[in-house]
């Protein structure tokens, strides 16, 4: 795999499969095109009552792209409802030199100056592939989400890709379409000039904006 650089990762987005490890300790990296596809409809985000409450408590300090590696590191970790994950050094590498290219994103919350949660992910046209989330306290991550579908919408991305479904990612209203479906859904977001760089949200604001989507 030593010839499969951050262009050659792009084009795999592009043609709808993403890369994945057996295994942290596993230095192989293969492609995953599963029959069913884990999508996010920003348009049917659904926010619980009381994680809107922690939004707009404002909690957290949300943060964009000022910590990539580490937000790469710290979803590695094994936690307690995820003794193992698929992140090796090699695709944290390869992330880290996409991220270097502008087109891998993190989103961070911080506690009294620690980085206790987020998420990361590729942004491609208008669509948005999430990778993977962490949290070092309770709701963290769920706030991340909140403010990434937030930017996306603002950024006018239409698609946000979450590759698998959990019952986390359903509580948000994530649901599960054919591969076909998603091929279509990725045509038209790929066609699309969507820019992920916008004004930072208090919690309230971000709020607004996911709830006029919906």
């Amino acid at each position: 795999m030593e010839s499969f650089g951050p262009q050659q990762l792009l084009a795999c987005y592009a043609r709808g499969v993403f890369p994945m490890a057996d295994s942290r300790e596993d230095e192989r990296i293969f492609l995953v095109d599963p029959e069913l596809r884990g999508v996010l409809p920003l348009e049917a985000l659904h926010i619980p009552r009381r994680l809107a409450r922690t939004v707009r408590a404002e909690r957290f300090e949300v943060r964009f792209d000022t910590a990539f590696d580490a937000v790469v590191a710290l979803c590695a970790e094994p936690a307690p409802d995820r003794p193992e994950t698929w992140i090796n050094p090699a695709i944290a590498h390869l992330y880290g030199r996409l991220h270097q290219a502008g087109f891998a994103h993190s989103v961070e919350c911080w506690r009294a100056g620690r980085l206790v949660g987020g998420l990361y992910g590729v942004s491609l046209g208008g669509a948005f592939f999430g990778e993977s989330m962490f949290s070092r306290e309770t709701d963290a991550s769920k706030v991340a989400l909140v403010h990434l579908a937030a930017r996306l919408i603002l950024g006018g991305y239409i698609l946000l890709d979450t590759q698998f479904i959990t019952d986390h990612l359903s509580r948000f209203g994530a649901i599960e379409i054919p591969r076909k479906a998603y091929l279509k859904r990725l045509e038209a977001a790929l066609a699309i000039d969507a820019a992920f760089d916008q004004p930072p949200l208090a919690g309230a604001a971000a709020l607004q904006v996911t709830s006029q989507a919906s």
